[in-house]
């Protein structure tokens, strides 16, 4: 009964994946094809300014985009069941293999940014919470929540000005120098400014919750039961205090991915980095439809998962969230 119930479980989330995956696939394909721009230029460059009307129509319908829209969307969705994801008009090339020239950067940026944003994140909140209303706790309280209101593209333009410009300390674009790609000290270097976005901008956001979510549970029963068994403060927040708000952390730190991948593809197009982000914005520009399709798509199907994986924990937290929807559904059958 139980792996009965465990299966239908992973089917609802498996087929909520699906269903919004799919959503998504069609918004963003209506929405690309109806905004304002022309798909030629990615393709052709400048020459179509000189096409004649006959070569123009021969040029759009060798892109297939002549056909409504919805018969442009049926093709690309029996293409890509068969894994065949288009081609990139400006680059010429399978979108899937442009995809897979850049997204190793924006993993390195990202992947290594979120982990440094939750390991800073949980240590920093619990040192205000474990001084809470001292002088420091009173000071990164302040300081954090000015620099949390800073947008990611303007401190990017401000860490650029004085370590790139004035300083000239840190290279202000790039992945790498020209002919070091393999050089991990020279990776390192380019990283420092906008892993410092990435990582700052959300930095407080996420250490203020951590805090109070600590102070919250210090004023639990059990934590006034074991003060009064005589634990010190510190050995209670340390030792149970910590290990109750980490389910709930986790939770957190899975919904926020959208927000560090936006502020992510943010940095990447104000440094001039070569990854995922600047290609989102590149493709947008100069109506690579399909390339455009792969990345939102990509994208979103991150976002999606992560947040049913964050609703998984929720419910094993407190299992009246799951419960609770069961009830409902048995309700409704009944009526």
């Amino acid at each position: 009964m139980r792996q009965h119930s465990l299966i239908m479980y992973g089917g609802k989330k498996l087929l909520t994946f699906i269903l919004s995956v799919f959503i998504l696939s069609v918004t963003v394909f209506y929405v690309a094809r109806l905004a304002p721009g022309d798909p030629l230029v990615s393709y052709y460059g400048d020459r179509v300014e000189k096409m004649s009307p006959e070569e123009r129509f021969l040029a759009e319908e060798k892109l297939g985009l002549h056909d409504p829209i919805h018969v442009q969307y049926v093709r690309w969705l029996s293409n890509a069941a068969r894994g065949e994801l288009g081609v990139s008009f400006k680059y010429k090339m399978d979108a899937a293999e442009v995809v897979a020239g850049r997204a190793g950067n924006t993993l390195l940026l990202g992947g290594v940014g979120f982990a440094l944003l939750f390991v800073l994140s949980l240590l920093l909140g619990t040192l205000c919470a474990w001084r809470e209303d001292s002088l420091m706790d009173r000071v990164i309280c302040r300081v954090g929540t000015a620099a949390s209101c800073i947008p990611e593209f303007w401190l990017s333009l401000v860490l650029i000005l004085v370590f790139s410009v004035a300083l000239r300390w840190l290279p202000s674009s790039g992945a790498y120098s020209i002919g070091r790609e393999g050089g991990a000290a020279d990776r390192i270097v380019h990283l420092i400014l906008p892993m410092t976005v990435v990582v700052g901008s959300h930095l407080w956001y996420y250490a203020y919750m951590v805090r109070n979510r600590i102070l919250e549970e210090t004023r639990a029963d059990y934590v006034l039961l074991a003060r009064s068994k005589g634990l010190t403060r510190s050995a209670v927040l340390f030792r149970h205090c910590l290990r109750g708000v980490m389910p709930s952390y986790l939770s957190l730190m899975a919904v926020s991915v959208p927000h560090v991948l936006g502020g992510t593809y943010i940095v990447e197009t104000v440094f001039s980095y070569p990854g995922l982000g600047t290609l989102s914005y590149e493709s947008a520009r100069y109506k690579d439809y399909d390339l455009l399709m792969l990345l939102c798509i990509l994208s979103g199907a991150l976002v999606i998962l992560c947040s049913i994986i964050a609703q998984v924990i929720n419910e094993k937290i407190d299992p009246r969230l799951r419960s609770g929807g069961e009830a409902e559904s048995r309700e409704v059958t009944e009526l």
